[in-house]
């Protein structure tokens, strides 16, 4: 994504945030930081080519960088589902 952003002259950021736009999702990025609220607001001005989706798309694995979601005691030990059931 560095390399779609050096592209643009944006920031790996900008490039998330613009591609989950392009792909119509609603985006409500938080930060205390005003750098950082500019950056955000400035992902209007540029579009990702149809390649650099398709780029960008081929990142996901389908699998979580951090924990199986189809580890029940992962699931359970996080979510609380299963733990106390309805008495």
């Amino acid at each position: 994504m560095k390399e779609v952003g050096d592209t643009h002259n944006k920031s790996t950021a900008q490039v998330a945030l613009r591609f989950l736009i392009q792909r119509g999702v609603v985006v409500i990025p938080k930060t205390t930081h005003i750098v950082r609220m500019e950056e955000n607001i400035n992902v209007f001005d540029f579009e990702l080519t149809p390649e650099e989706m398709e780029k960008i798309e081929a990142l996901d694995t389908g699998e979580s960088e951090f924990f199986s979601h189809y580890d029940a005691q992962t699931v359970e030990f996080l979510t609380g589902y299963g733990k106390n059931e309805l008495k």
